[in-house]
């Protein structure tokens, strides 16, 4: 059993924000990793210790594994907690912090390398009885002739897929046979720009379907759990907007056929810690599409709905502790909302760095704000533009949005462009207020708006 008294935080903003309060919590000394630009975060000055790993661009600082290993080994830490994003789901990194002596709070690197992959994935779900979208069973051949055959069998619409993809890279929509071959060529060559792998597998293209999700958490003795479902559906350009918690319209039946498959799931293939399964929901069926092998930013919906604190989870399981709640235990109540904050203009949706002059956090019954900026903070341009989240918990989905609506309304923030005017739309949108959305909602809404 480890003893975990001191965690190397392997990341940025809210995340290593949220990863520090929970080591605090848990009496766990913490070391603050951040680029040149990045000395002023909050995590920073919150930490026990803090090096700096590089400069401000990623390549030479959050994703620098020699830096990372060294600053762990300097300061007696005993483990490093990768957040989402950067290194999280790389299975080279996690394989070097463990041949450095160290603990990766992630799965093992061959689970990683696994579910990474998104045909090796498939396959081994297929394998654990796990409802998966029909498609190509494994990578296209290069035989022109043979993909025809396939995509002709699975019917189209169909979608190619970059097997290492990610963020809608390396994905072409074809919707007939003559432009198939076009298509085919054209995402192997993004996959191999984006990815280094040109490996594309195909799949019927579900037309109107809904994203939804399963969390998971599995310890390193054979024990699994699942803590419900999430919506993510509404997104813009395969990028996350809201999710909710539990997912409108998914029974308990479904909810628990669905979250059983994937507790087997990850017994059968070793699984432990945090994870999550992704499902397209179309026709009340639900379709495996890929699992992330870390906490997911949306992870503050389920913790709220279940009690269940997901990083300290994450935490004990590393240390090689059994779960401290069983399947019986997980309880749903009420529901959860949570809209991404950023920093970018709400109509171009261009990133909007710059100083911040003047910040107001929401509060109020059943709000939590998760965010790392301060009112003077200055929004760096060399990462992601989310700046924050915003939370709403109600013992009813109407009752959230109407106290996310009010924290919307309520917080200030000054000094740069963000999408709040977007979100504030959104809770007001009939479809969305309804339930009736799907992965395709917010652009065709977005498209209207602008006609």
């Amino acid at each position: 059993m480890a003893v975990m008294d001191k965690i190397v935080i392997a990341n940025r903003g809210e995340i290593a924000l949220r990863i520090l309060r929970a080591c605090q919590a848990m009496g766990i000394k913490t070391v603050a990793l951040h680029s040149t630009v990045d000395r002023n975060l909050k995590h920073v000055a919150m930490a026990d210790e803090s090096v700096c790993i590089g400069p401000a661009s990623a390549a030479e600082s959050y994703l620098n594994v020699p830096a990372i290993i060294a600053a762990t080994e300097v300061t007696d830490a005993v483990a490093i907690h990768p957040g989402y994003g950067f290194l999280a789901e790389n299975a080279d990194f996690a394989e070097r912090v463990e041949q450095s002596g160290f603990i990766f709070i992630g799965p093992r690197p061959e689970t990683i390398r696994l579910m990474g992959d998104k045909i090796s994935a498939i396959k081994a779900m297929r394998e654990a009885g796990v409802p998966c979208v029909p498609g190509s069973d494994g990578p296209l051949p290069e035989d022109a002739e043979e993909c025809i055959a396939i995509a002709r069998e699975v019917a189209y619409p169909v979608i190619i897929k970059a097997s290492a993809g990610g963020g809608g890279r390396g994905m072409r929509v074809v919707h007939t046979e003559a432009h198939l071959g076009n298509a085919i060529k054209l995402a192997r060559q993004e996959a191999e720009v984006s990815f280094g792998d040109a490996t594309v597998y195909l799949e019927k293209f579900l037309e109107n379907p809904r994203h939804i999700e399963f969390q998971v958490l599995s310890d390193q003795h054979g024990n699994s759990i699942h803590l419900g479902e999430r919506d993510c559906s509404t997104q813009r350009r395969h990028q996350k907007v809201l999710e909710e918690a539990p997912a409108p319209g998914i029974t308990p039946e479904q909810r628990s056929e669905i979250g059983n498959l994937c507790v087997e799931a990850c017994k059968r293939i070793a699984y432990q810690g945090a994870g999550t399964f992704e499902f397209l929901y179309d026709g009340g069926r639900f379709y495996f599409i890929e699992m992330n092998t870390r906490i997911q930013v949306e992870h503050p919906v389920t913790e709220r709905i279940t009690g269940v604190d997901l990083i300290r989870e994450q935490i004990l399981i590393a240390a090689g502790k059994t779960l401290t709640h069983a399947q019986e235990d997980i309880q749903i109540r009420g529901h959860a909302i949570e809209c991404r904050i950023n920093a970018e203009d709400p109509e171009t949706f261009m990133p909007s760095p710059g100083l911040i002059e003047g910040f107001h956090a929401p509060g109020g019954p059943g709000i939590r704000m998760e965010s790392h900026i301060y009112d003077g903070y200055r929004v760096p341009p060399d990462y992601d533009s989310m700046i924050g989240k915003i939370i709403a918990y109600g013992e009813t989905r109407e009752i959230a949005f109407a106290r996310l609506r009010v924290a919307l309304d309520e917080m200030v923030l000054n000094g740069i462009k963000t999408n709040v005017p977007l979100h504030k739309w959104l809770v007001r949108d009939r479809g969305i207020l309804k339930g009736s959305f799907n992965i395709h909602y917010l652009e065709k809404r977005l498209a209207e708006r602008r006609a």
